[in-house]
């Protein structure tokens, strides 16, 4: 009973199914938690506000730090059920857990209202407060896809930051030989000469600080041009990790959708992953024709979710998720005998012509399945045909 608690918990705190309704409304409510926190903190600063309730004040984040002292007690009970972690052992895994960044920043949380009982200076504390913003991390996909980025592209990232200081250290060094005799109060020294460095380089151009001389001028534009692309070198960086990440994200998402697909489940990763790379996600809302009767026969769909109406006499029929459609009039080469309409919002996957026969070809084990699948159609429709003419 200990141990499948202990599972439990951890399935409930980590869990990241879209199906796990509990796991996503725990999530929901810690978001709205952490976002009410940093609002209350900001607003502790107002005096005309504070001062109308500081009781409040205090009993929500009395409220708030035993909620989160809470969850991350249970992360560190519970984290040795991590399977995909080396956090197996009682000790030493619950020891790497803690050290982690993300039970870091689950301290960091809470750790400063405690603190408080020990004398330290209470306004870095409010200051240390304002990082339960990054508790969103946790919970937010679009924070993780960040940290995700930053980790797979740290390397390039490094390097640009490393030729930016070496950008930095050389302008400022020419500055203070050029401007020193003329502005000795602007440029007394190099790490002076720095912050003018710092303000071009990074096209900030606060003008508290400007070269007088031809030279410095002259140093001064080479320094903004370089500036420019200083800027952009890290950019560029995040910009290609943001499109790789997505990617893969996509990726993850689509060979979970293929593998579930009853006709692709007697395939082995490396194959679900080839056909992954040939299929288009289609997402079509309500009442909407993904074919029409007349139309070229161009590709085949498969169905993740949703309800669809194929309207073909005698009778219309219906399909749902996990079948899939459009595949007699592809083989046949010609045009559709029947439109397909969608019930209720549909996520699809279409596969063109030329990528479903060549995929028939490469595995024999789905044609099979797949003609089997076409003759009872065919029969079903042929019984119901003669069922309405009798």
């Amino acid at each position: 009973m200990y141990a499948h608690l202990k599972r439990a918990t951890h399935l409930f705190l980590d869990s990241s199914s879209p199906g796990d309704k509990a796991g996503m409304g725990f999530d929901l409510f810690m978001i709205a938690l952490i976002v009410a926190n940093v609002f209350a903190i900001i607003l502790e600063t107002v005096e005309s506000i504070y001062t109308r309730s500081p009781e409040l004040f205090f009993w929500f984040e009395v409220v708030s730090v035993a909620i989160f002292t809470v969850e991350y007690v249970l992360r560190v009970w519970s984290c040795t059920e991590d399977l995909g972690r080396e956090y197996q052992h009682p000790i030493r895994g619950r020891l790497r857990f803690i050290l982690s960044p993300m039970a870091m920043i689950d301290l960091l949380a809470f750790l400063p209202f405690y603190l408080a009982f020990f004398g330290i200076d209470l306004r870095m504390l409010r200051a240390i407060r304002l990082l339960r913003l990054l508790k969103l991390s946790r919970y937010s996909p679009a924070l993780s896809v960040i940290g995700a980025v930053v980790k797979a592209q740290h390397k390039a990232l490094t390097a640009a930051l490393l030729v930016m200081l070496i950008a930095l250290l050389f302008s400022s060094s020419i500055l203070f030989i050029l401007e020193q005799d003329v502005q000795p109060d602007k440029f007394a020294s190099i790490p002076d000469a720095m912050w003018w460095s710092l303000a071009t380089l990074t096209t900030v151009g606060y003008g508290d600080v400007t070269p007088v001389t031809p030279l410095g001028r002259f140093f001064g534009a080479i320094t903004m041009v370089i500036g420019v692309g200083m800027f952009a070198l890290p950019t560029g960086v995040i910009a290609t990790g943001f499109a790789d990440e997505i990617r893969k994200r996509d990726f993850v998402v689509n060979w979970k959708l293929v593998s579930n697909v009853p006709l692709f489940q007697p395939l082995d990763a490396a194959q679900v992953a080839e056909i992954v790379s040939v299929l288009t996600p289609l997402v079509v809302p309500s009442n909407y024709a993904v074919v029409r009767i007349g139309d070229d026969a161009d590709s085949m769909f498969f169905i993740i979710s949703g309800r669809l109406e194929v309207e073909l006499p005698p009778k219309p029929f219906y399909l749902e998720a996990g079948e899939f459609f459009g595949e007699m009039a592809v083989l046949a080469g010609g045009q559709r005998n029947a439109s397909v309409v969608a019930l209720a919002d549909c996520n699809l996957l279409e596969l063109k012509a030329d990528d479903f026969k060549r995929l028939l070809a490469a595995h024999p084990a789905i044609a099979k399945s797949l003609h089997d699948v076409i003759a009872e159609r065919t029969r079903q429709l042929e019984l119901a045909s003669r069922e309405e003419q009798v």
